[in-house]
């Protein structure tokens, strides 16, 4: 077609291709000549769009890396936050999330290092009933006025005020209160330093494991 010996009709019809077609490549291939001759423009054009790409590339891995470091340094502070802190983050969802996409509850968790029974644990908070309150007000009465009272007369006297309970609650009861029945403690020996030291005899007698060791009589 280039050389002009046939018409384009005839060459369309010769490969069973629209004349229109046959146009169409020719005005790109005339337009795009220079590429098929001259290799160098077209290496040189590659050379370029590469050196573009791996600048590209670079800044974006050093913006990665600096968004690693970032994050694991926030993970690290959320992780050491407390629990009940880290609850409430969990469960925010304030109008700054409104207007972004909040991950999941188990990504949520991941990134606090927070496991799901820790999350969906409710804390028994102990005496907290009313009826739990009035065996602690009496309790605290007994103990005022009877201060060397342990749990067995504890017990004993909250039963004769109609509390049915047992020594194992009176002593956690004690425990929760801060309290402890008042009772002469154990007395040991209780040195002089006044007196005189007497020395150990037998330190001759010691191996290097610092025991004595006798190994014939009439020695000691």
């Amino acid at each position: 077609m280039l050389e002009g010996d046939k018409t384009i009709n005839e060459i369309a019809s010769k490969y069973d291709l629209l004349p229109k077609s046959l146009q169409q490549w020719k005005k790109q291939f005339l337009e795009n000549a220079v590429l098929a001759f001259d290799k160098s423009a077209v290496v040189q054009e590659y050379k370029e769009e590469i050196e573009t790409l791996k600048k590209e590339k670079d800044a974006i891995a050093k913006k990665l890396g600096e968004v690693i470091v970032e994050r694991d340094w926030a993970v690290g502070k959320l992780q050491s936050l407390d629990l009940s802190i880290k609850r409430e983050i969990v469960d925010s969802e304030g109008s700054v999330q409104a207007q972004i996409k909040v991950p999941s509850l188990n990504k949520r968790l991941e990134l606090l290092g927070m496991s799901k029974t820790a999350y969906y644990y409710k804390p028994v908070i102990p005496f907290n009933s009313d009826g739990d309150k009035k065996l602690l007000d009496a309790i605290d009465e007994i103990h005022t006025e009877y201060p060397y009272y342990g749990t067995r007369r504890m017990v004993v006297e909250l039963k004769k005020r109609g509390f049915n309970v047992g020594r194992k609650l009176v002593k956690k009861a004690y425990e929760y209160l801060g309290i402890q029945a008042l009772y002469p403690k154990p007395k040991t020996t209780i040195a002089n330093r006044l007196d005189y030291k007497y020395p150990y005899l037998l330190e001759e007698f010691k191996d290097d494991n610092g025991s004595v060791q006798i190994d014939k009589p009439n020695v000691v």
